[in-house]
C-alpha cells in the first residue's frame, strides 16, 4: 500500500496541475508520429511496471494530446470541461468498484437520490423506477424507444419480447430533420429498420413542422402502417432549437403516439428560461446527459420515464417470484435496461451537482447561454460573418463571409474547422444548415470570457486566409 499511497499523492497533484494550467496550453495539437506509435503500437509487457513509471508515461505521452474539451476556447461537439468535484470522487467511485445492476447499497441507493434530483431540475414528474443512469443519450435512447415499442405491441395484442416483429404492420417512428443520429440508430438496433423512420421538415428556425408531422402520421395511419412514437429535441446539437414540444404532445396525445423528447444537450437550458420548456414535463419519456452540460465526467446519460412498470415489462428477464422488492417495489436498475454490470455513475453525478447546488447550476446554465447570445450579437455586427439560426441555447449557429470571396463560402466555412483547430488557439467545429456548411460553436465552460469569443472570430479570419 506504501507504492498506492504515494503514487496516489503524485496523481492527485498531477491531476489537479494538469487542470489549474489548461487555459494556458494550445486547445489542441497534433500528435507527433513518435508519441502515436507509442500510444497505437506498444506490447503488453512481460514483466508488471511500477506505478511511478506508469505516472511518467501518462504525463509525457497522455496529457500533452488531449481532446481539447477541458480549455475555455473549446467551442466543439457537446463535450463540457470535467467538473472538479466529479473529478475528485472518480477514484473513489473507482475503489469501490461495485456494480449497480441493483442490491442495497451505497451505490444503488445513492442513484435514486441523483435520478429524483435531475427529474425534479428540469420539471421533470418522477416516480420511484421512473429512471436511469446510462453510458450517454445513445443508450438511453434505446432503452427508452424500446419501451415505446413494447407499449404499442401491447396495445395490438402482441408479445413483442416472445414473438418479435414479425408478421405486424411495420411501425413508424418521426424525427426531426434536426434530430440527433441516435434516434435512427436505435430504430435499427430495436428491429424497426431506418425506413420506417419519418424525417419530418422543419421551420426557418430548425424547429419541428407540427403540421408536416400530422400530415405523415395521417399518410402512415391511411397506408395500414403504425405509428407508434414520435421524438422531438429539446435542444439540437446542430442549432441548440427546441422543437413546439407542448404542441408535438397534443399530436401525440390525438394519435396514441410515444412521445420522447431528446433533451440530452439541452433539457438543462430550461432553467434559464423563465417558463421553462412548456410540453417537455407531458413526454413518456425523456434523455438527458449529465456530462454534457452539467460537466459530470464522462461516462454519464440519464433516462426518465412517466411510468416505471412499461420499461420494467421491457427488459426485466427475473420471475414475479423471485423479485426482490424490498425497495418498495422497484426492483433492480439491471431490469431497467440492457446493462447487467453498471458502473457507480451516481457517485460523480451526486458530487457534481451538490457542489454547485441548485443555484450553481443555473448559473452556470444562465452563463454560458448568455455568452452565446453575445457571440450571436457579435456574429451579427461583423460585416464578415452571418448568423444562420436564431440563438435559444447556448449553440450558435453561422458561416464566415467574407467580403471580398462571396464565391465559394460552402468549401471556405467546410475548411476552416480544420485549419482553427490546427492553428491550436481555439476549436470550432462545422455542421451543415439548410444544405450549406456552416460553423458551430458550443459553450458549456463557465470559464469561456468574452476575450475568448473575440479570439475566436479572430482565429477564424487567420484560417481562412490559409490558402488550401
Amino acid at each position: 500500500m506504501d507504492e498506492l499511497t504515494s503514487a496516489g499523492r503524485r496523481a492527485a497533484d498531477i491531476t489537479a496541475g494538469y487542470l489549474a494550467g489548461v487555459g494556458e496550453r494550445p486547445v489542441w495539437q497534433p500528435v507527433p508520429e513518435a508519441d502515436r506509435s507509442w500510444l497505437m503500437r506498444q506490447e503488453l509487457p512481460s514483466s508488471g511496471r511500477p506505478l511511478s513509471d506508469l505516472l511518467d508515461d501518462i504525463s509525457s505521452r497522455v496529457l500533452p494530446y488531449p481532446m481539447g474539451n477541458g480549455h475555455p476556447r473549446f467551442f466543439g461537439w457537446v463535450n463540457s470541461a470535467p467538473s472538479a468535484a466529479g473529478v475528485l470522487v472518480a477514484p473513489i467511485a473507482a475503489a469501490l468498484n461495485p456494480s449497480c445492476a441493483g442490491g442495497d447499497h451505497a451505490g444503488v441507493l445513492l442513484e435514486h437520490t441523483v435520478l429524483r434530483w435531475l427529474a425534479d431540475l428540469v420539471g421533470f414528474p418522477h416516480r420511484p423506477g421512473g429512471g436511469l443512469l446510462t453510458s450517454g443519450a445513445s443508450m438511453a435512447t434505446v432503452v427508452a424507444l424500446a419501451t415505446a415499442r413494447q407499449r404499442a405491441a401491447e396495445r395490438d395484442g402482441v408479445d413483442v419480447r416472445e414473438d418479435g416483429l414479425y408478421g405486424r404492420p411495420p411501425m413508424v417512428l418521426y424525427v426531426s430533420a434536426e434530430g440527433h443520429s441516435c434516434l435512427r440508430k436505435a430504430a435499427e438496433l430495436l428491429g424497426l429498420g431506418s425506413r420506417q423512420v419519418r424525417v419530418v421538415p422543419v421551420d426557418d428556425g430548425f424547429r419541428m413542422d407540427v403540421e408536416a408531422l400530422r400530415t405523415l402520421v395521417a399518410r402512415d395511419t391511411r397506408a395500414g402502417l403504425r405509428p407508434f412514437c414520435v421524438a422531438a429535441s429539446a435542444g439540437t446539437v446542430n442549432t441548440g432549437a427546441v422543437d413546439p414540444l407542448d404542441e408535438i404532445a397534443d399530436v401525440a396525445a390525438a394519435n396514441g403516439l410515444w412521445f420522447h423528447v431528446d433533451g440530452a444537450y439541452g433539457a438543462l437550458g430550461a432553467l434559464a428560461h423563465h417558463a421553462g420548456y412548456p410540453g417537455m414535463a407531458r413526454a413518456d419519456s425523456l434523455v438527458l446527459d449529465p456530462h454534457k452540460w452539467l460537466g459530470v465526467p464522462v461516462d454519464c446519460g440519464c433516462v426518465l420515464w412517466r411510468d416505471p412498470s412499461l420499461t420494467r415489462a421491457t427488459f426485466s428477464l427475473v420471475p414475479a417470484y423471485l423479485r426482490d422488492d424490498h425497495d418498495g417495489g422497484t426492483g433492480w436498475f439491471s431490469e431497467y435496461g440492457p446493462e447487467q454490470t453498471r458502473p457507480f455513475r451516481a457517485l460523480r453525478t451526486w458530487a457534481t451537482m451538490s457542489h454547485l447546488g441548485r443555484d450553481g447550476i443555473t448559473r452556470l446554465v444562465d452563463t454560458t447561454v448568455r455568452l452565446a447570445h453575445t457571440l450571436g450579437a457579435m456574429i451579427d455586427a461583423a460585416p464578415d460573418f452571418e448568423l444562420l439560426a436564431p440563438v435559444g441555447t447556448s449553440i450558435v449557429a453561422f458561416r464566415h463571409r467574407p467580403v471580398d470571396r462571396d464565391d465559394q463560402l460552402d468549401e471556405l466555412n467546410r475548411r476552416i474547422p480544420a485549419a482553427v483547430q490546427h492553428r491550436g488557439r481555439a476549436f470550432l467545429t462545422g455542421t451543415q444548415l439548410a444544405g450549406a456548411e456552416a460553423l458551430r460553436a458550443c459553450l458549456l465552460n463557465p470559464a469561456t470570457t468574452e476575450d475568448d469569443l473575440v479570439l475566436l472570430l479572430d482565429e477564424i479570419r487567420a484560417a481562412a486566409e490559409i490558402r488550401p
